[in-house]
């Protein structure tokens, strides 16, 4: 009797341990992480755990968050962008160009600078997609091209050149603050993540961007086109790219041809931080949110504690090397506790 006893509470501990061991590998083991490490900045570093510091981070990984959250679809489908910096700097100076048009009245601008950053944006991130399926290519080669392409036609455009002067109603709208701590363009970057997890989690496209990443040749005999898909994720990726530009301006209320500069890396970092596999089927895009956040938690923790500029590169590199090696082992460890 007593025997049973003792071996069903080892088998209660086992279950408790395997559910603990599922929830770290998904999105509340990231979450766990953002939080151990906001305690430990707040314990540690000067001025870390109070409003202002707060609103400076929700302000600084605004932009990162939309374009992270693009990223996401296009690394489910097992794909990669580089493109999307130079894509946001090109939408930069494209909306910038539009909303100083003498001709138009402010709101006229500020709509059709929108229209222009988001079409421009969506329209080149088609053009990697439909590359990509159309001769069998690499992403990382297609979009390392694009990236090129944009960057110059951002200085052509701009003709090496700064662009300013913007709408005082837009500039007005990027400094406005709400409940004292939330910044409208962290606000925009928050709509943007809910529209993409309802995109993936509740419709049939999420579905499928989930399937071609786990084993597209399963989608292709099961009736359905991949090509489709994942020409329609390097749009949306494309997309946010347009919306990162806008919040860029609201941001900083310039337009610059090197305004995207290294912004694509730092996107990658938030998804592959935040959960998704690089080989594609595994993720979700609220992980993204959260490793964006984790990135932009180090960086200001580090500087509030005085690190030296070289060293939190270092640290940020090292978080980065580490998420990449977890997740070759999430999936053996999900497998090995399916088969329980």
């Amino acid at each position: 009797m007593s025997g049973n006893i003792e071996m069903t509470t080892e088998v209660k501990k086992a279950g408790v341990w395997d559910k603990f061991i599922r929830i770290s590998m998904k999105e509340a083991g990231v979450a766990i992480a953002l939080v151990l490490i906001l305690i430990f900045f707040s314990a540690t570093a000067p001025y870390f755990a109070t409003p202002e510091n707060f609103l400076k981070i929700f302000v600084q990984i605004a932009i990162n968050t939309v374009l992270a959250s693009g990223m996401t679809f296009v690394i489910l489908t097992g794909g990669i962008d580089l493109s999307v910096g130079s894509l946001l700097a090109l939408c930069t100076v494209i909306g910038a160009t539009i909303m100083i048009d003498p001709r138009l009245s402010p709101w006229q601008a500020i709509v059709l600078a929108s229209l222009a950053s988001m079409g421009t944006g969506a329209v080149l991130g088609a053009i990697n997609g439909w590359v990509c399926e159309k001769w069998k290519l690499p992403s990382f080669i297609v979009t390392l091209g694009m990236l090129n392409v944009a960057s110059g036609l951002a200085r052509v455009v701009s003709d090496n050149s700064t662009i300013t002067g913007l709408p005082q109603p837009f500039v007005d709208f990027g400094n406005l603050i709400f409940f004292g701590v939330f910044p409208s363009i962290f606000l925009i970057a928050i709509v943007v993540v809910l529209i993409g997890w309802f995109v993936l989690r509740y419709t049939v496209f999420g579905r499928f961007v989930f399937a071609i990443g786990t084993n597209e040749e399963a989608v292709r005999l099961s009736g359905h086109e991949p090509k489709r898909y994942k020409i329609a994720v390097f749009t949306i990726s494309g997309l946010t790219a347009g919306i990162a530009a806008m919040v860029y301006l609201l941001r900083l209320n310039v337009g610059s041809p090197v305004a995207g500069i290294g912004y694509e890396l730092n996107a990658i970092a938030a998804v592959i931080i935040g959960g998704t596999s690089l080989s594609g089927g595994k993720g979700s895009i609220i992980g993204t949110l959260v490793g964006a956040c984790i990135l932009q938690v180090l960086s200001t923790g580090l500087q509030l504690l005085g690190a030296d500029d070289n060293i939190k590169p270092i640290v940020i590199g090292a978080v980065i090397v580490l998420a990449v090696i977890l997740d070759s082992y999430r999936g053996r460890l999900m497998r090995i506790l399916e088969t329980r």
